[in-house]
């Protein structure tokens, strides 16, 4: 859990989850959005996927990036479990 509210506490990455919301993007569709280095960019995807907010899939010569909306779910129940 603590890698996923590391991933999270930081700008950069949650607007990388919200374009993935839309659709699914490789590391320059999602580098293309930004104004950072593109090594940022992977460096930032790394922390994403090593806290399974993303998944990445090899499509030809590119990796393509999309949410995993399982881990957003769980998260979300733990929160509400909070609540009782």
């Amino acid at each position: 859990m603590n890698a996923l509210f590391k991933a999270l506490n930081d700008k950069t990455r949650r607007d990388i989850i919200d374009l993935l919301k839309e659709k699914d993007m490789n590391a320059g569709e999602i580098a293309d959005q930004f104004n950072i280095s593109k090594p940022s960019i992977s460096h930032h995807l790394d922390i994403l996927k090593r806290a399974d907010l993303i998944n990445s899939e090899k499509k030809g010569q590119f990796v393509e990036y999309s949410l995993n909306t399982t881990i957003l779910e769980d998260l979300l129940n733990w929160i509400l479990s909070l609540k009782k």
